[in-house]
């Protein structure tokens, strides 16, 4: 988004600003060099932008006077008015490091790194000189240059001291993996973030080289700390990071550094929900680079699920709850992250259809926000429109939260109640006053709260209040045996069903089934909130009876995996579309029956009711597998699995709500037979070569595949029927001699 253009210095800012350049000029006059002549030299933009950073900053204003050289020679080497090069900020500080002989010099030549770099920062953003994403990403540059390189430094220092940690198994040196949370590993930080870190290494085992070895857990133990204390430590420099440890296993109460093994057993066994919700972002920041991607790796199963996962709404709403309370019993509501229509919302709201759907859908992910807002806008899983206003309310949350924090580098999120702060806030965000600009973050917190209400908000829930009774709450003594059988046949009938015994009798045999019976607790919530809702929509229906017959075999069949029942709870559209589709099509209540995972299909009705062109069906199963490595042909043969029955069930769906004409259906199986089997030509020769190499041409040059497949009856006529079998021909151009 755009912000308002920078307006000039308003009248109640020149005061502050006139103050502060009193400080400078005394400040730059008491050296002994040029430093006068060269801060007076300055072209007129330079000095103009420098009178906007001091009335905006008093962090700016304090850093200047302080240690004005620094400034004059942030000015010198032309990095207040460009971008930094890639790599070029590391490499300041490596030179840098390679003076420092003890561990003093390490932490005030780190604090003087992030001093100087926090001044050009914070510059840069005032004076609109940085968009939103290259002030994030210099910030996260900066942490991860810090965090690295720090540890660079005291490695082969601590194994001076305390020897090599040896693994037990590999018998290798062994280094410590620094994994970055949250805003760092999404490269998002903002001007005044804490750093969530989580440290590991990769086995057991214990030092070698010196007289007294230490257990490898131990030596890394002292390493971090020795780490965090270099980032984290106030000293007369000031710090150069907060660190935040508490979301490694067990929080606090923790050990600081674990090793491979106990964080994969910790996650399996113990992993809470919060949890999978911080491991989207994690990323290794520092150490063995190699060995961390090897973790994550370990990891990913427990962030993204192979199935559809709506377990991740309820526990999202339950830290949004906790939130929400936090920020009553504080008195927070004026928080541009924690607070109502908040920076938090909008990060929920993405991470909610991450967790639901990322485990399938390879293309979810992503660490950074605004990609995956991205990828939620062109996967069609919301709207262009909605997309649009998230993205924009979400840089305008930013752009405000970087607003408060370059005040005076505090970590702050919450609207000042100082005039003369207000002011300033507002003169950063381009706005004449501050009434101005409150208005329009009020007009964006409301957008982002309508949307997240929409995604994550309770189904029962109206205007955030409870509601006396949820949906379809007439049927649950019915469900719940709580009346007897003429009268559970009585409300039946009345509502429709025109044999309401065998109805009945189908309710019983569901609820009283072996698979039911042996639900655990929060499964069997799940189906106790579902089946009222499912008999209120099946009433609506022409024949109730019939809905029923086709749609309760589903419902046993996920009773062991609750998430599809939580689906249909949580998107009673998805529901009214099962409904219908297996009321028009037993073969549909068949299919998705066998194959429960056919029900995200339900949650897009642009999708479900448009099937693809076939240059699109191609693209699209493309670009799917090219998402999965080359080597997993397991996942690879279920994304073509998964492929060809979604698409059936989509031509199905559209053939019944009459926006595909029935002659067109027998194009768009073909297409879809066709685009598989080219897929499946494309895997099979890659697989086939490397084990076997390529076959050669009579010439003796290799095939390139030299390979069709040529098809007849229905495939090759286009009359291809939803039960049709493919009648095909392999013909290929190899020597036949050959070897």
């Amino acid at each position: 988004m755009s912000l308002p253009s920078l307006i000039h210095l308003p009248a109640t800012l020149h005061a502050s600003l006139a103050l502060a350049e009193t400080t400078w000029l005394a400040a730059v006059s008491a050296l002994a060099d040029d430093a006068l002549a060269r801060w007076q030299a300055w072209p007129a933009a330079r000095q103009a932008a420098f009178a906007r950073a001091l009335a905006a900053s008093e962090f700016v204003s304090e850093q200047a006077s302080r240690d004005p050289l620094m400034l004059l020679a942030l000015a010198d080497s032309g990095e207040l008015e460009r971008s930094l090069a890639p790599n070029e900020l590391r490499e300041q500080l490596q030179a840098a490091l390679a003076e420092c002989g003890d561990e003093d010099a390490l932490s005030r030549c780190l604090r003087r790194l992030r001093n100087r770099q926090q001044l050009r920062i914070i510059w840069r953003e005032v004076n609109r000189l940085a968009d939103l994403r290259e002030t994030c990403g210099d910030l996260s540059a900066l942490a991860e240059a810090c965090i690295d390189l720090a540890y660079a430094w005291l490695y082969p220092r601590y194994c001076e001291q305390f020897g090599t940690p040896i693994g037990a198994r590999s018998g290798t040196p062994q280094q410590m993996v620094v994994l970055g949370m949250g805003k760092l590993g999404a490269h998002e930080l903002n001007l005044s973030s804490d750093i969530d870190l989580i440290f590991a290494y990769p086995e057991g085992g214990e030092t070698q080289g010196v007289k007294r070895p230490l257990d490898n857990q131990e030596f890394f133990i002292r390493l971090g700390q020795r780490l965090i204390k270099a980032l984290d430590a106030i000293t007369v420099d000031g710090f150069v990071f907060r660190v935040d440890m508490r979301l490694r296993p067990y929080g606090t109460g923790g050990a600081l550094v674990l090793s491979f093994n106990a964080l994969e057993q910790y996650y399996q066994d113990q992993g809470r929900d919060w949890e999978r919700y911080a491991m989207i972002k994690a990323r290794v920041v520092a150490g063995d680079q190699q060995a961390g991607q090897l973790l994550l790796e370990m990891l990913l199963p427990f962030v993204y699920r192979r199935y559809l996962d709506f377990s991740a709404i309820e526990a999202l709403r339950a830290m949004k709850q906790l939130i929400q309370q936090e920020v009553r019993r504080k008195g927070m509501a004026d928080n541009i992250k924690l607070g109502s229509g908040g920076i938090r919302e909008v990060e929920f709201i993405a991470q909610a259809f991450q967790l639901i759907h990322g485990g399938r859908d390879l293309s979810l992910q992503h660490r950074p926000l605004l990609k995956v807002l991205s990828v939620l806008e062109g996967q069609g899983y919301l709207p262009p429109a909605v997309v649009g206003e998230l993205r924009e309310g979400y840089e305008f949350l930013r752009y405000t939260e970087h607003a408060l924090q370059a005040l005076a580098d505090r970590q702050t999120q919450m609207l000042p109640d100082g005039a003369a702060d207000r002011e300033r806030v507002a003169f950063i965000m381009g706005f004449a006053d501050w009434p101005s600009f409150h208005q329009q973050l009020l007009y964006w917190r409301g957008r982002v709260d309508w949307h997240f209400r929409q995604v994550i908000a309770d189904p029962d829930e109206v205007e955030g209040v409870e509601a006396v009774a949820c949906v379809g709450a007439e049927w649950l003594p019915l469900w719940e045996n709580s009346l007897d059988d003429a009268g559970a046949c009585h409300q039946l009938s009345e509502a429709g069903f025109i044999d309401p015994q065998s109805t009945l009798q189908r309710l019983v045999g569901l609820r009283s089934g072996g698979h039911v019976r042996a639900m655990q607790r929060l499964g069997r919530e799940r189906l106790d909130a579902f089946i009222p809702r499912l008999l209120a929509q099946a009433v609506e229906h022409e024949q109730p009876d019939l809905v029923l017959e086709r749609v309760l075999p589903l419902v046993e069949a996920v009773v062991r995996r609750s998430a599809y029942l939580l689906l249909l709870t949580e998107n009673p559209t998805a529901l009214q579309r099962l409904l219908r589709l297996c009321a028009a099509s037993p073969w549909i209540a068949e299919q998705i029956t066998r194959f429960p995972l056919l029900l995200d299909e339900l949650l897009n009705e642009g999708r479900l009711f448009k099937p693809p062109l076939a240059p699109e069906l191609a693209a699209e199963l493309r670009e799917r597998l090219m998402r999965i490595p080359e080597e997993d042909l397991e996942q690879q043969m279920e994304a073509l699995r998964h492929f060809k029955l979604a698409h059936r069930l989509r031509v199905a769906a559209s053939e019944i709500a009459g926006t595909l004409p029935l002659m067109k259906v027998s194009d768009y199986l073909t297409w879809l037979a066709e685009a598989i089997l080219e897929q499946v030509l494309a895997l099979s020769w890659r697989q086939t070569v490397s084990k076997y190499g390529a076959p050669k041409r009579v010439d003796g040059s290799q095939c390139d595949p030299d390979f069709i497949i040529v098809g007849y009856g229905k495939v090759g006529g286009i009359e291809l029927g939803h039960g049709s079998d493919l009648d095909l021909v392999f013909i290929h151009d190899g020597d036949p001699q050959a070897e």
